[in-house]
């Protein structure tokens, strides 16, 4: 390998190595405390690549880091530890605690933000954000105003799930930095399995507004629909028993039945069972994601998984590099783990 002419990226000499650029960036910083996580046949292959390639780390990005109180910190928008939330939310915060760990940073959990609206607010009085580098958000839904915020104000953060741009009034803002489940591919994929396997009326129970996650969740169901030129009926909840939603689309012949919430399939699957309808003998149901509240069910509900630890850990990741101001993807988008499942059979 000849000297390679040109700055070259972090992210360049991580590729040529075979290594993920993290690596290659607690090589060049030398971090004893976290040296001991990286074989030394690992450090040996990035050291060549710098030395062959003349890599040379840009001083000032050097300078910026040693300022840096490696302290990353952690706000919810939504308490992440009642019982009722806990199994969600646990996979994100144990990805976001083993990339911190391996890349040799501390968190920062911030507890204190008060509730306007039913939600916390980052920015109050008593604001604390900055003691940290940078800031990983999670929630379901976030305020835009509070993002847009962040991103005109040049704080560092990431949030876990993908967002919309934010702007301000006066036009400040842009694109959000994010790590998000790609909730319409998957949610697509389902619906064309449906399809293969015969049904040809499906609905979507659910609001598919609001947070992100919902709306991606309705727009993919809504392109499969479209490609495959079935019917599709979108039922949002609107208030009503699940016996009334089973009767409204049971009167319109829908076959398969795609739930937002896993809540939702099991209320469904309860009112069919006392209608004397048997699941997925006499009705097709999927629960699009992992239960974000409990739900008893004897049943593997067809779906998919969402890749919440993958999601946090590269939350971190993704952090890192604004913090370093490594080039790299800002916005990402990983994909859902489709689960066969037992309830989803031909019509």
């Amino acid at each position: 390998m000849s000297a390679v002419r040109g700055r070259l990226t972090q992210h360049e000499i991580a590729r040529m190595a075979g290594v993920s650029q993290t690596t290659v960036s607690l090589v060049l910083n030398d971090r004893c405390e976290a040296a001991w996580r990286i074989a030394p046949e690992t450090r040996e292959r990035v050291l060549r690549v710098i030395r062959e390639t003349g890599y040379v780390a840009d001083p000032l990005a050097r300078r910026l880091l040693q300022q840096h109180n490696e302290i990353l910190g952690v706000f919810t928008y939504e308490s992440v530890f009642p019982s009722t939330s806990a199994n969600f939310y646990h996979p994100f915060l144990s990805g976001i605690e083993a990339c911190a760990e391996n890349i040799g940073c501390d968190l920062l959990l911030f507890t204190s933000a008060p509730v306007n609206g039913g939600s916390r607010r980052i920015f109050h009085d008593n604001n604390r954000i900055r003691l940290a580098d940078g800031c990983v958000l999670l929630g379901r839904e976030i305020p835009r105003d509070e993002l847009a915020r962040m991103v005109a104000g040049n704080m560092p953060f990431v949030s876990v799930g993908r967002r919309d741009d934010a702007y301000l009034p006066s036009g400040e803002g842009g694109p959000v930095p994010c790590v998000g489940a790609d909730y319409a591919q998957a949610t697509a994929a389902l619906v064309h399995r449906a399809v293969d396997l015969g049904h040809r009326v499906v609905a979507y129970v659910g609001d598919g507004a609001g947070a992100e996650s919902a709306v991606d969740r309705l727009a993919g169901f809504t392109a499969a629909v479209v490609e495959t030129g079935v019917d599709g009926l979108h039922e949002p909840v609107d208030g009503r028993t699940p016996a009334e939603l089973l009767d409204a689309l049971r009167s319109t012949r829908v076959t398969a039945v795609f739930c937002e919430e896993l809540v939702e399939a099991v209320a469904m699957t309860e009112a069919a069972r006392t209608r004397g309808l048997s699941v997925p003998g006499d009705l097709s149901l999927v629960a699009l994601g992992d239960p974000t509240r409990p739900a008893e069910t004897d049943l593997e509900f067809t779906g998919f998984r969402i890749p919440r630890k993958k999601m946090g850990w590269q939350a971190i990741e993704v952090l890192s590099d604004i913090l370093h101001d490594r080039s790299s993807d800002h916005q990402r988008l990983l994909p859902c783990e489709l689960v066969e499942g037992e309830t989803l059979a031909s019509p």
